[in-house]
């Protein structure tokens, strides 16, 4: 039967109206900037059937078909993802699938429908209208915990479910997952590293930030509160305990996070620090008045072009404080496909999440974008292994960073973090004051906003 691929990229200025999963109006996302972050409540657990044994879904869990099952279906499907990934320029991947899948699917005539929405703003425009929202759309997981509470995403189970947990780390499967729910289909993990000029530091001064801005330039966006944490965390600060403690709290208290402070002091002040905002770090990247910024997999296109053959990729490099040496610690977690529980397709709906996050999938969105798969099969192909973007990516993941946490408390972090950066960069915060201001950011990270 023949498939129709209607694609319908949203600009950024357009309010379009679009017909979404068996008929009902939709409402397209307002469209965002993309943006460096990616900056997850249910009960019951799912498990996995004893061998040999098929599983029931339990109820409210959404599962895609076994092979063979398949009866005729018409169906209509709204998907929602960034446009780099249906950009004829990126490779076109988000279409391509959909295609690839429609014809894997003979008994199903499926009408698709795309609309631009970056992964970090699922929350905001799936919640926005949860009904008129789309059926399939991608999503960074700290978008979760709100995504759960809005009934915007769908509990998966049965096939779906085990087949996300034999290819995948227990932290991917974790990132994704609240109380043993899972509520999304990973492809790819999310977190930030350092791109840096091998013309201007040797992998050896690469190790350590002090060295590196002895000898040259470096950026770093102390202003977003995604990338400042990994100063303090490095000296023993801590969220809601191991990340899921909610009455823990977060802990910038004390001796160790003062020293945190007096160290960013210095560094905010040093003539070769850089804030990377507004692009400053690329661009200097490209002009060669800098020599290392601090990103993600997205930057990795620019970065390669800027700096060609001279391209390094690292985990995080160590601080020192006090005449010690911390090691950073970023910020890390994942992107998945999630599907909207009011979908009235939801069997075509499940599949397709499915097999956005299959294998196949993933191998096509890191041969058109660079987007570096997290399914463990991939992972062990030679090919990627041996792809530095990868390996600083995964070693990131693995060695230099902590799972962001996503318990509701977690919301209270970011402006009082971000409004910290810009107290360095603005020069408000000295050795002087660097104790009173500690003690009052982490006051405020502990104060609900709602209070």
């Amino acid at each position: 039967m023949k498939k129709k691929i209607l694609s319908v990229l949203l600009a950024s200025a357009m309010v379009a109206s679009l017909a979404g999963c068996g008929g009902k109006e939709e409402a397209a996302p307002a469209p965002s900037e993309g943006s460096t972050e990616a900056p997850a409540e249910s009960e019951g657990e799912a498990e996995a059937p004893a061998e040999g044994e098929a599983e029931a879904p339990a109820e409210g869990e959404a599962e895609a078909p076994a092979a063979g099952e398949e009866e005729a279906v018409t169906a209509k499907l709204l998907v929602w993802g960034p446009a780099e990934d249906q950009s004829a320029e990126s490779g076109n991947w988000l279409p391509t699938m959909c295609e690839q899948f429609a014809a894997e699917h003979p008994n199903w005539d499926i009408t698709f429908e795309y609309g631009v929405c970056p992964e970090g703003d699922a929350k905001a425009n799936v919640t926005q209208d949860v009904e008129a929202a789309a059926d399939v759309y991608m999503f960074a997981n700290d978008n979760v915990t709100d995504l759960v509470k809005a009934n915007a995403i769908a509990r998966l189970g049965g096939e779906t479910e085990t087949a996300v947990k034999s290819t995948n780390s227990q932290a991917i499967v974790d990132s994704v997952s609240i109380d043993g729910a899972l509520y999304g289909v990973p492809f790819t993990t999310n977190t930030w590293f350092m791109y840096y000029d091998k013309s201007k530091f040797t992998e050896d001064e690469a190790k350590n930030l002090d060295t590196m801005i002895a000898k040259a330039k470096i950026s770093f966006p102390i202003t977003n509160s995604w990338y400042i944490q990994a100063f303090y965390v490095a000296n023993g600060c801590t969220f809601f305990g191991d990340g899921t403690d909610e009455a823990a709290g977060i802990d910038f208290s004390g001796d160790k996070a003062v020293a945190v402070t007096d160290y960013l002091v210095d560094l905010v002040a040093n003539p070769n620090f850089v804030d990377d905002r507004d692009g400053a770090g690329m661009a200097g990247l490209r002009d060669g008045s800098i020599g290392a910024i601090f990103s993600g997999s997205w930057d990795y296109a620019s970065a390669k072009e800027a700096l060609g053959d001279n391209l390094g990729i690292s985990s995080l490099p160590t601080i020192t404080i006090n005449g010690e040496e911390k090691q950073m610690m970023s910020f890390a977690g994942s992107k998945a496909i999630g599907v909207n529980p009011n979908c009235e397709n939801m069997q075509v709906a499940v599949a397709l999440a499915a097999y956005l996050g299959s294998a196949d999938a993933q191998k096509a969105h890191y041969d058109t974008r660079s987007v570096v798969p997290c399914n463990t099969e991939l992972l062990a192909q030679p090919e990627i292994q041996s792809d530095a973007l990868v390996v600083a990516q995964n070693e990131t993941f693995d060695k230099t960073a902590v799972i962001q946490p996503f318990v509701p408390a977690m919301s209270n972090y970011w402006t009082p973090a971000e409004n910290m950066g810009k107290a360095f960069v603005n020069g408000e915060i000295t050795h002087d004051n660097a104790a009173e201001k500690t003690e009052a950011l982490n006051e405020s990270m502990n104060t609900s906003v709602v209070d």
